[in-house]
């Protein structure tokens, strides 16, 4: 009888013990075969049975660790003797799944070691795959360069983005492997010229791309230029070019940097937006008589300066008071209007800046959460598409604002509402004035994956609540809690149902040190 066949049982396989002898026995022809770093790991156990540690069977011979150990002066030897940092590290984590569970593990490792008294950070790639009672482990170490390109191509694949460089001098043009994708061209074909660029735009494009390329290789005047692409089998497809060129010492362009990103997606939600906005546009005109056609062009550009309205069960003082008193170009707006179901819709906001542009901006936005909420548009709704129409407006320097919307329903006497990076409501109730806790919301324009909450209040007869912009609370040099405490002070004594908002507003403000437009509604039941 062999000696495989004496460690035996008879009618059983080989025990655990006898594989483990079996695999340390070939391990080291096996892997004197094999290129890298690759070894074998044996498993050594606690009193309890929990893996305390593994040792080093057999190693490749051109295997080398941080230290320059080579695989010969590895074996033998344990992983947390040589590498104590790495205990309860994802690759120990890695290692214990991949013997527990019999399936491989890859990951990353960073590893500092002191050698010589100088510490080395060194990184490598991992994998582990069970065999028998141990680990296979192979690694590589990964250069910081080789890391960094391989996160620009990440980033380039995740933006879509890839770059384009041409020797005008030598003719050699090359193109990142991402410009590829974006133009659905055949990598063996290698890159396009930018002369041809024009060639492969729709046909409305063409001259303008055209003009644009021969500017930029002939006087090096930059690009930054739109564009359609029909892809071969696909639809159609909008790039972004953008590029600048090196010029020799006699001003000659003798080199071109540049980029091309695929905006298409981009493109199709300012497309769905616009079609939003006019189906808004077309319903609201359906809700207005042409007799009121001018009082609601004033009301959608300028906001009457001062009015008392009565809306379903509730009364709102509206005090408007731009900086610019004759132009009455301010970036805060409000609406307070019945929705066609009844429910009174109250919105204040501010854009930033002033001028021409918060006024457009302000019209906009307007214009277009009315016309969203007539449609029934849950509140939250609203504040994500009116941010997603700012990140897409580009044609106005005015591209954030802070906004507050609120309906009430009558049948509930409940208010629910949301914001969007707006200061928040000042409840005013049985002789206690406090500020209500803030759903979250970012304010409009400010990042493309915001998150918008509503909450609600049950209103009381008696109580008073103020929407209002931060001009009403502002003080150049003066802590906001400060502007906040003073309002809260001025509402309890001006908390009266014969009391008129302007009355507040004048003990808030002082016209020589107002910087900001001021816009405040107060709704009592």
């Amino acid at each position: 009888m062999t000696d495989l066949e004496d460690s035996v049982v008879p009618g059983q396989g080989p025990d655990r013990a006898s594989s483990g002898h079996l695999t340390v026995a070939v391990a080291p022809q096996v892997l004197a075969c094999l290129p890298g770093s690759v070894a074998l790991l044996r498993p050594e156990y606690g009193q309890r049975g929990e893996v305390a540690d593994f040792r080093f069977a057999a190693a490749s011979p051109e295997a080398v660790d941080i230290a320059g150990r080579r695989g010969p002066e590895l074996v033998g030897r344990s992983v947390l003797e040589m590498y104590p940092a790495v205990a309860g590290t994802p690759l120990w984590q890695g290692y214990l799944r991949a013997l527990n569970t019999g399936a491989g593990w890859q990951g990353e490792l960073e590893y500092e070691e002191a050698a010589a008294g100088i510490p080395h950070l060194s990184r490598y790639s991992v994998r582990a795959a069970p065999c028998q009672d141990g680990l296979v482990v192979s690694w590589n170490r990964l250069d910081t360069g080789e890391r960094e390109q391989r996160r620009l191509a990440l980033m380039q694949r995740q933006g879509r983005m890839g770059w384009v460089d041409r020797d005008l001098v030598r003719g050699e043009i090359t193109w990142s492997d991402e410009v590829y994708s974006i133009f659905g061209r055949d990598r063996a074909l290698g890159p396009m010229a930018l002369e041809d660029l024009a060639a492969h735009a729709e046909n409305d494009d063409r001259a303008s791309l055209n003009d644009a390329v021969r500017l930029l290789l002939k006087t090096g005047e930059p690009i930054d230029h739109t564009f359609r692409i029909q892809l071969p089998h696909g639809p159609v497809r909008h790039v972004q070019m953008v590029a600048e060129t090196e010029t020799d010492a006699n001003g000659h362009p003798v080199h071109v940097h540049g980029f091309f990103q695929d905006i298409t997606t981009a493109k199709h939600a300012e497309q769905q937006l616009l079609e939003h906005e006019q189906n808004a546009l077309a319903q609201q005109s359906l809700l207005a008589a042409e007799r009121e056609l001018a009082h609601r062009l004033q009301e959608t550009l300028l906001p009457v300066p001062q009015q008392l309205l009565h809306l379903n069960g509730l009364t709102v003082d509206v005090a408007y008071q731009p900086v610019q008193e004759g132009l009455n170009l301010g970036g805060d707006w409000y609406s307070a209007i019945e929705l066609p179901d009844g429910n009174p819709l109250l919105v204040v906001g501010d854009v930033a800046g002033h001028g021409l542009d918060a006024v457009a901006t302000m019209a906009l936005l307007r214009f277009t959460a009315k016309g969203m909420a007539i449609t029934g548009t849950p509140l939250p709704a609203v504040l994500a598409r009116l941010n997603t129409l700012l990140l897409h407006t580009t044609e106005r320097t005015c591209n954030t604002a802070t906004m507050i919307m609120a309906v009430y329903h009558p049948a509930t006497s409940d208010l629910t509402w949301v914001r969007a990076g707006h200061p928040p409501p000042l409840l005013v109730r049985d002789g206690e004035a406090r500020f209500l806790p803030t759903p979250e919301g970012v304010l409009l324009g400010a990042t493309s994956t915001p998150v918008y909450q509503e909450a609600r209040l049950h209103l009381l007869p008696g109580d008073h609540l103020y929407l209002y912009t931060d001009g009403l609370v502002e003080t150049p040099a003066e802590p906001i809690d400060d502007g906040l405490a003073r309002l809260a002070r001025a509402a309890l004594a001006h908390a009266d149902a014969h009391a008129r908002l302007d009355g507040l507003v004048r003990a808030l403000t002082a016209p020589d040190t107002r910087r900001d437009d001021i816009c405040v509604l107060h709704i009592s039941r």
